[in-house]
């Protein structure tokens, strides 16, 4: 079984790229914004669903960075393969969502409905001369940071 799972290179006019940092099933993750492709929906649009539903923010997709080309398995589901397509993007709005200053800083309302949701998420920006794979969690975010810090 694939997961088709859609993510945001954003960098801002600093020459900064957003990150998400979370906490999800007892593990923390830096990843690029973006997430799960749902039935009905394009690559595209299922980005611009995820920014909005997680940033509340429009943004335009704009071109095409990587898309997996190996097998990669599911660290939640030994299952499913996980193919992953990358997008750069840009926002169409001034962005309204809290932004941190460090990894993993949950407000203590963050904190209690984790307990609920199993899940929760912030974001914030790291300049781009400092950002490198070892800024995100993920096997193929890895591939894709490497691939950003060459251009």
């Amino acid at each position: 079984m694939f997961n088709l799972r859609v993510y945001g290179v954003f960098i801002n006019q600093k020459k900064q790229i957003l990150v998400s940092d979370e906490h999800i099933r007892e593990k923390y993750y830096t990843k690029f914004p973006g997430g799960g492709m749902e039935i009905g929906e394009g690559t595209r649009d299922c980005l611009k669903r995820e920014f909005k539903e997680e940033m509340d923010l429009a943004i335009e997709v704009g071109a095409h960075l990587y898309t997996t080309d190996y097998y990669q398995q599911s660290a939640f589901n030994p299952e499913q393969q996980i193919i992953s397509i990358y997008y750069y993007v840009e926002p169409l709005e001034p962005i309204k969502f809290p932004m941190r200053e460090k990894a993993f800083d949950f407000t203590e309302e963050q904190l209690k409905i984790y307990k609920e949701k199993t899940s929760i998420e912030t974001f914030r920006f790291i300049d781009l001369k400092d950002f490198s794979e070892e800024n995100v969690t993920l096997p193929i975010d890895k591939i894709v940071a490497g691939l950003i810090k060459k251009y």
